[in-house]
Parts: C-alpha cells; structure tokens; sequence
C-alpha cells in the first residue's frame, strides 16, 4: 500500500472508528464468509422442505443431504461422486435427483422410442411389465425410465420453479448454475413437447 493509500485508510478509521472494512476487502473478490453460506445453505434447505411437503419424495436422505446434494450436482460433481459423498448407493442419488427436479441430459437416453414411451405412459399408466414387454426392457429400466419422466412433467408442470429457486440461491453466492439450464433448452425441454397437455393446468402458486 503506498503512502497516500496509507492516508486515507488513516482518514477513514479516525472517522469511521472501526477497521473491519478494511479488513473485509482483503479477502479479495468473490469470497464467501460463513455467514454467507449459512444462508445460501438455508434458502436451499427452505426449497427442499417445501419440496418435500408439495411432492410424495422417494428418497430416504435427509434435508441437510439434500442440500449436499444440490451443492454437488451444480459443481458439476457426478452421481457416482455424489454417492461416495454421501455414503450411498448411486441409485439412492438418481431418485433424490429425480425427487429434486434435478435432471441430467444421460436421464433421457434410452435404447427404444423415448416418445412412444412418454405417450403410453401418459395415456394408459400402464404397469413397468406392461412397458418392459411392449418396449424389449426389463422391467427396472422401464420403471427408472418412467421415473424420468414423472419427474420431468413435474417440473414442467410448475414451469422449473423449483430448480430456478436452487439455480438463485446459488447464483447469489457467486456460483455456476448455467448447467441446468442448458439442460431445459436442450434435451429434456424437446424430449417432453410430445407431453405438453400435462401442462395445461400448468401451477404457478407458491
């Protein structure tokens, strides 16, 4: 600091009295203090709550997971990571993905006719042996499957408000959220026009 620098910095504390933002500025741009992320920890843990109250959730982990979890999967951590984090299985974060609304564009690949699938779904509600059969799978890839894309209406239904809540909270940190947002334009939004009437009633209440 040069000695004009030092001057002012005088002037200010003799008026001000206190040095604490002197100090703050020295932890340089775009730094977060534990305050910081106690509240973006808390705004997260607020959707999840509501979430869980809206939604019939699947998942066993709890609200604080959760969170783990949402952190993770916007840092870009994979499912694989996100279960050795968390001590489960990787299934366990797929459906606590799904549950959150937090999907990824390998959530929509599949061996048969995606659309076809959406719309049997849709219009008959058909059981997984049913849709295994007509569609050449075993049974578990057609309920995972149809998991997808229950969870795929649901957030459409409430037009992402959810994820978009996640995506600000951590924005407002500082942090990337333009993951799942490339997710929305790409993939999944195009993957799910065959199932617009969904929408029709389409929530926009908090």
């Amino acid at each position: 600091m040069d000695e004009k620098t030092e001057q002012l910095r005088e002037i200010f504390i003799d008026v001000s009295g206190e040095e604490s933002v002197t100090e703050s500025q020295a932890e340089g741009p775009g730094s977060l203090t534990d305050t910081d992320e106690e509240r973006v920890d808390e705004r997260l843990r607020a959707v999840v709550s509501r979430m869980r109250e809206r939604y019939e959730f699947r998942t066993a982990l709890s609200d604080a997971a959760l969170v783990t979890l949402v952190r993770g999967f916007y840092a870009g951590r994979g499912d694989d990571e996100l279960a050795a984090e968390l001590g489960v299985d990787e299934s366990a974060i797929v459906e606590a993905r799904l549950d959150l609304h937090l999907l990824r564009e390998s959530d929509d690949d599949a061996d048969f006719d995606a659309a076809a699938f959406r719309r049997r779904v849709v219009g008959e509600d058909p059981a997984d042996e049913e849709l295994a059969a007509a569609f050449d799978v075993d049974a578990g890839t057609a309920a995972r499957y149809r998991r997808v894309v229950a969870a795929e209406a649901e957030a459409r239904q409430v037009s992402y408000r959810f994820t978009s809540e996640f995506e600000d909270a951590l924005a407002e940190a500082g942090l990337s959220t333009r993951m799942t947002a490339a997710v929305r334009e790409t993939g999944l939004d195009e993957a799910t026009e065959d199932i617009d009437s969904l929408d029709s009633d389409a929530d926009v209440s908090m």
